[in-house]
């Protein structure tokens, strides 16, 4: 795992997008085509915002959906499908294709099958952030290593929904989910290239445990240590407990 950090919020995203987006392109060169994992929340705003501007070729490329809430519509503020056509789509116009989940129905069945799709591709690039209990996508502690399956269904912990409250993505408590399809570590890691975007005070304590602490199930995100192209990229405040100082860029 490489770690960036930048001198802003704003410095960390260009940063990330960058990589991303040279690896996405080198893809399409070697290959004439690319897949990508895109996330949602409040770490990838910057990141997407400077993503979408860049020089790729989106008509060249595939992207898969990481994380959605079961029992939410896309017309909720806090869908993730919402966050990726605002955010995403209706900004870089034509994508070769893009898999959202959707758990409307069945949930399993649904995992079943994006599972079949993506088992189809390489991913190229997964774009990821880390959530403050240490979750990646929605594996939260003690997240599941070992499953073979690319999607499961998913209980979010009090952590995580403390997380979607404090974040602003709904009223209550109560009313954030308390389930949700995930990506699943096995399927994230086979990514040939990650970009973790990761700013705010309150991450600095996951990613001191991601990047510093040991590979565990109760740190998902640790698990990007044993990734040979993994770089995370963070501002001064999420890297503020980090005892080996990364650079400032």
């Amino acid at each position: 795992m490489h770690v960036v950090v930048g001198s802003s919020v704003e410095h960390m995203g260009e940063l990330a997008a960058i990589a991303g987006a040279e690896a996405i392109k080198r893809a399409v060169q070697a290959t004439g085509e690319a897949a990508v994992i895109l996330a949602t929340g409040a770490s990838q705003f910057t990141m997407l915002d400077h993503l979408v501007k860049l020089d790729v070729d989106w008509s060249k490329v595939t992207c898969f959906h990481l994380d959605e809430y079961v029992d939410i519509s896309e017309a909720h503020p806090a869908s993730f499908r919402k966050y990726l056509r605002e955010r995403f789509i209706q900004r870089v116009g034509k994508v070769k294709a893009f898999h959202f989940i959707n758990p409307d129905k069945n949930p399993q069945l649904e995992c079943d099958r994006l599972s079949r799709l993506i088992s189809a591709v390489r991913i190229d690039v997964a774009f990821l952030g880390i959530g403050e209990n240490g979750h990646l996508a929605f594996n939260d502690p003690p997240a599941d290593f070992n499953t073979t399956a690319s999607y499961i269904v998913v209980d979010l912990d009090h952590d995580c929904r403390m997380q979607q409250l404090g974040e602003g993505w709904f009223p209550t408590f109560d009313d954030v989910p308390s389930q949700a399809i995930s990506m699943t570590i096995s399927q994230i890691i086979k990514s040939k290239t990650i970009i973790a975007t990761v700013p705010d005070t309150r991450k600095a304590l996951a990613v001191k445990n991601a990047v510093e602490g040991p590979v565990s199930v109760m740190c998902p995100s640790s698990v990007m240590q044993s990734h040979v192209d993994c770089t995370l990229f963070l501002d001064p405040a999420s890297s503020a407990l980090l005892e080996k100082k990364p650079r400032i860029e």
